[in-house]
């Protein structure tokens, strides 16, 4: 008999939607094997009175089921690649990156409304330093406020009047089948995504040479190799410490591009462009970092 590959993810509908992704592509390739998912309440899901910074930043949606996959309780993790701290515990290794979906930033507002045409004064909702920063260098006139929840409910609070408009990822939207809510798609090269955004991390544990055959096949080459270099730069710039960094890796004519930003509490903005091979996305990461912590980049 074979063993049933346990997959772990969080409760919300778009990290079980996530999960059932993977859980196709794997019975697709593998369809004698068993499968199951169990949903695990994360810390970060639990809290929902006070901002990410405050309970915790980095981390807040994948610790406990990072421990469960130490536990031996699953088999394997799903997460969102934003969410995954740049330092795994020790024995978990991300076994595959899956094919990129769509990296940007939306702007979800009333009919036919971008952030141009947002009255001075409007609230905009993001849980994100990220997308607060870049907001306000873009629109210093808005109120930039915190909003928490999953998708839906932060949707159910714009569409209460709490907010005229919020923040959220195309890629979160689009498999929920709520693309039409977006009334503004950002250029994720002027609007920089987070590190890893659009991308599944496949989590498992480093000894577990069988679930890691069964996910090598799910493993999108181009995808963990951009992934690799924003990474990179997050770890170069001390991204655990919940800094608010952007950045976006993409191929371009043979070579790997990134783009980044970083700022300081007080909203200075350090940004910049690197080349390099996709063999080496690492290398990249770790350049782009050291040019941003060049004086002025290191406030």
């Amino acid at each position: 008999m074979l063993r049933t590959i346990r997959l772990g993810s969080r409760a919300s509908t778009l990290a079980l939607t996530q999960t059932e992704l993977v859980l196709s592509a794997l019975q697709a390739r593998h369809p004698e094997q068993a499968f199951e998912v169990r949903r695990i309440s994360t810390h970060g899901d639990q809290v929902l009175d006070r901002s990410l910074t405050a309970i915790g930043g980095k981390g807040v949606f994948v610790r406990e089921i990072e421990e469960a996959l130490l536990a031996g309780e699953i088999d394997l993790a799903v997460h969102s690649f934003k969410d995954l701290p740049t330092v795994q515990p020790e024995g978990l290794v991300v076994g595959a990156v899956t094919e990129r979906a769509d990296p940007r930033d939306v702007l979800a507002a009333g009919p036919g409304v971008a952030l141009a045409g947002l009255p001075a004064g409007a609230r905009v909702g993001t849980s994100s330093r990220r997308r607060a920063v870049q907001l306000r260098s873009m629109r210093p006139d808005l109120a930039v406020a915190d909003i928490r929840g999953n998708v839906e409910t932060r949707l159910r609070k714009l569409d209460g009047g709490q907010y005229d408009a919020i923040i959220l990822a195309a890629a979160g939207l689009a498999r929920l089948g709520l693309l039409g809510r977006a009334t503004q798609i950002f250029d994720p090269k002027v609007f920089l995504p987070a590190p890893g955004q659009g991308a599944l991390a496949l989590e498992l544990r480093a000894a577990d040479a069988e679930v890691a055959a069964l996910l090598a096949p799910l493993d999108h080459a181009p995808t963990r190799a951009a992934v690799a270099a924003e990474r990179a730069l997050l770890a170069g710039l001390g991204g655990g410490c919940d800094l608010p960094i952007g950045a976006y890796a993409w191929l371009e004519a043979g070579q790997l591009a990134l783009r980044a930003l970083s700022a300081d509490e007080a909203g200075h903005i350090a940004s910049g462009e690197a080349y390099g091979s996709p063999d080496d996305p690492c290398a990249l990461g770790r350049q782009l970092a050291m040019a941003l912590l060049q004086p002025g980049g290191a406030r």
